[in-house]
C-alpha cells in the first residue's frame, strides 16, 4: 500500500467555478436537483395506487428497485470517476434522473414502472457517487463537513419542491407532475456537471492531516479488511430503520388517520403530512453537515453512538405517540434528524480508514448497504399487515440502536488496532527503503 503523498496542485486558489469550495456548491446542487427521486417518492404512492390499483407493497417495490440500482452499480461508477472524471459521469446520471421520470408518467404497468426505477437508479448513482467522492478528494482536512454538506443537498434538496409537487399531483394528477419535475431536474443537472472538473486537494489541506492521513486501500484491498464488513453491517442496521421511515412515512400517516389534518407553522397552513415531509427533508439535510462536522471534532463512533440510539428512542416515540398529530410531526423530524447524518459519517469514517486516493471507488462501495437495507422496506408492509405499525417500529429502533452500541463497542477498537498496524507496516517499509 502506498501513503497518501498525493500530488496536488493549490486549487483551493483557483478562481471561478475552479475553486474547491465552488466545486463543493456545484456538487450540492446536483445532489439538490436529484433529491425527488428518493424523498419525493411518498408522494406518488397512493395516487398510484388509486388510479392503477396495484396495490402499496407492489408499488413499493419500485422504491426498493430505485435504491438497489442506485446503489449497487455506485462502485462501478465510482470507478469510472476515477477513471475519467466527474463531468461524464454526472451528465449520464442528469439523463437518466429525467428519463426515469419520464417514463414514470407513462407506465401503465408495473413492469414498466419498475424498469423507471432502474433508469432513475442509475441516475442518481452516478450524481450521488461523484458528487461525494469529489468532497471526500477535495476536502480531506474537514471530511465530515464536507461529505456532510454534499450529502445535506440530497437529504434537504426535496424539501423545496414538496409542496409544488403536492399541489400539482392534485391538480393535474401523478403523470403529469413526474413528467414536469423529471425534465426540469434531468436539464438542471446536466448544465451544472459541464462545470465539474477532476478533484485535486490542495497542499495546504493535505499538510493540516500530515501523519494522521490513512494508506491508500485500493477497493479490492479494503474488501479483504474485517474493518470494511463492520461498517457495512453497521450501515445496513442504521440504514433500513430509516429508509422504512421515508418509504411508509405516507401511508402511516394515512393509516393513523391524520394525514390529511391541517396544520398551522409559522403562518402557513397544510395537510400534516406535506407539512411534515416539509420539516423532514429539512432536519434530514441539515444533520447531515451538523453532525459531519460534529464527528471531525468528537470523532466517528462516538457520534455514531450518540445519534443512531437516538434514532432508536425516536422511532419508539413515534409508535407510542404518533396518533397525535403534534407528536407525530415531532418524532417524524427527530427520526430523520438521527438516521440522516449516516450519509456523511460513512463516507467520512471511510476514507479516514482506507485513504483519499480511491475514495470515490470505496465509498461507493460502502454505499451499496444501503441498497442491501432497501431490500427490508417492503418487509415493513408485511409486518404492518394485521398489526398495525408497532411491529415495524419495534424492529426498526432495535436494529439501529445495536447499530449505535456496535460503533462503541466493535467498530471503535477495531479500527484503532487496524491503524496501528498500518503504521508499523509503513515504518517498516520505510525502514527498508532507507537501508536499500
Amino acid at each position: 500500500m502506498n501513503g497518501n503523498q498525493t500530488s496536488a496542485s493549490n486549487i483551493q486558489s483557483a478562481k471561478g467555478y475552479k475553486n474547491r469550495w465552488m466545486q463543493l456548491v456545484i456538487g450540492i446542487a446536483c445532489m439538490a436537483f436529484m433529491a425527488n427521486l428518493q424523498y419525493g417518492w411518498t408522494l406518488f404512492v397512493t395516487p398510484i395506487d388509486n388510479a392503477h390499483h396495484w396495490g402499496k407493497a407492489a408499488i413499493q417495490l419500485a422504491f426498493s428497485i430505485f435504491i438497489v440500482t442506485e446503489t449497487w452499480l455506485v462502485p462501478i461508477e465510482g470507478y469510472l470517476v476515477d477513471k475519467f472524471g466527474p463531468r461524464p459521469v454526472v451528465a449520464v446520471g442528469a439523463v437518466c434522473a429525467g428519463l426515469g421520470w419520464v417514463l414514470n408518467s407513462y407506465a401503465t404497468s408495473l413492469p414498466m414502472l419498475y424498469f423507471a426505477a432502474v433508469v432513475s437508479g442509475i441516475g442518481a448513482g452516478c450524481v450521488y457517487g461523484t458528487c461525494v467522492g469529489n468532497a471526500l478528494k477535495l476536502f480531506p482536512d474537514r471530511r465530515g463537513l464536507a461529505a456532510g454538506l454534499t450529502a445535506a443537498g440530497f437529504g434537504a434538496g426535496a424539501a423545496i419542491t414538496v409542496i409544488p409537487i403536492a399541489n400539482m399531483i392534485q391538480a393535474s394528477g401523478y403523470e403529469k407532475t413526474f413528467f414536469t419535475f423529471g425534465i426540469i431536474q434531468g436539464v438542471c443537472i446536466l448544465v451544472l456537471s459541464m462545470l465539474l472538473i477532476k478533484p485535486v486537494a490542495p497542499k495546504s489541506a493535505l499538510a493540516k492531516v500530515g501523519s494522521s492521513v490513512a494508506s491508500d486501500y485500493t477497493t479490492k484491498q479494503m474488501l479483504k479488511s474485517p474493518v470494511f464488513w463492520v461498517l457495512y453491517v453497521m450501515f445496513v442496521l442504521v440504514a433500513s430503520g430509516g429508509l422504512m421511515a421515508t418509504a411508509q412515512i405516507g401511508p402511516i400517516a394515512t393509516d393513523f388517520g391524520i394525514a390529511a389534518l391541517p396544520m398551522t407553522l409559522f403562518g402557513a397552513t397544510l395537510p400534516l403530512l406535506t407539512m411534515t415531509l416539509s420539516i423532514d427533508n429539512v432536519a434530514n439535510g441539515l444533520t447531515r453537515p451538523l453532525c459531519g462536522f460534529v464527528s471531525d471534532k468528537i470523532g466517528r463512533e462516538n457520534t455514531m453512538f450518540i445519534v443512531f440510539i437516538g434514532e432508536g428512542l425516536a422511532l419508539l416515540g413515534l409508535m407510542k405517540f404518533g396518533h397525535n398529530p403534534y407528536a407525530f410531526m415531532a418524532f417524524a423530524a427527530m427520526v430523520f434528524l438521527c438516521w440522516g447524518e449516516i450519509f456523511s459519517i460513512f463516507p467520512a469514517i471511510c476514507a479516514d480508514i482506507f485513504g483519499s486516493k480511491f475514495a470515490a471507488g470505496n465509498s461507493g462501495t460502502l454505499y451499496t448497504a444501503k441498497g442491501t437495507a432497501a431490500l427490508l422496506v417492503p418487509l415493513a408492509s408485511v409486518l404492518s399487515a394485521g398489526g398495525g405499525w408497532s411491529r415495524v417500529f419495534v424492529v426498526a429502533a432495535i436494529i439501529t440502536i445495536l447499530a449505535g452500541l456496535s460503533a462503541k463497542l466493535i467498530l471503535s477498537p477495531m479500527r484503532k488496532r487496524m491503524m496501528a498496524n498500518d503504521a508499523v507496516q509503513d515504518l517498516a517499509l520505510e525502514g527498508e527503503r532507507v537501508a536499500a
